[in-house]
C-alpha cells in the first residue's frame, strides 16, 4: 500500500536562497528533530546534483538505522527528488519544489512511500509511522520558518 505525505510552506524569501538552503544537504540535520539522532555520514563535500548518494543514520524508536539517498533528480533553483536506495521503508520517494512568488517562496513537499512486512508494516504506519512522519514535517517547517526569520 503507496501512502502519500504533501506539505506548503511560505517562506519570505527569494527562491535562490530557500533553494540553496535545501541543496545543502547539511541543513538536513538543522531542520529533523532530536528525538531522531540524525546524522549525515557522507563526507564533504556533498555536490547536490542528479546522482548524487548520500548516507544517512538516524534512531527509529531507539533503534538504530542506516539510510541511503539517491537524488535521482536536480534541477537548481526548482526543485530536486531523493529516493531511498536502503533503509526502513521498502519505498521512498520524496520531491522538493520550489516556487517563486510576489511576496517569497512556496516550498512543496511531496513524499511517496511504502512500508515493509505487508500486514505488519500496515498497522505499524497506522498507530506509529504516520504519526511519526506528521511529526517530522510539522517540525520541519517551524524549524524552517524560525531559520528564515532570524
Amino acid at each position: 500500500m503507496k501512502y502519500r505525505i504533501e506539505r506548503s510552506t511560505f517562506i519570505p524569501r527569494p527562491r535562490e536562497e530557500v533553494f540553496s538552503f535545501f541543496a545543502d544537504a547539511h541543513n538536513l540535520e538543522r531542520i529533523t528533530p532530536a528525538f531522531l539522532h540524525f546524522h549525515i555520514l557522507t563526507p564533504d563535500p556533498i555536490g547536490m546534483k542528479s546522482g548524487t548518494l548520500i548516507d544517512y543514520k538516524l534512531r527509529l524508536h531507539g533503534l538504530p538505522v542506516r539510510w541511503r539517498t539517491l537524488i535521482e533528480e536536480f534541477v537548481p533553483g526548482v526543485s530536486f527528488t531523493d529516493v531511498q536506495v536502503s533503509g526502513p521503508y521498502r519505498f521512498w520517494r520524496h520531491r522538493h519544489e520550489f516556487k517563486e512568488l510576489a511576496t517569497g517562496t512556496r516550498m512543496d513537499d511531496r513524499v511517496e512511500y511504502e512500508m515493509p512486512f505487508g500486514f505488519l508494516g500496515i498497522l505499524t504506519h497506522r498507530f506509529l509511522v504516520r504519526s511519526m512522519l506528521d511529526k517530522v514535517f510539522d517540525h520541519r517547517n517551524a524549524s524552517i520558518s524560525a531559520y528564515f526569520r532570524g
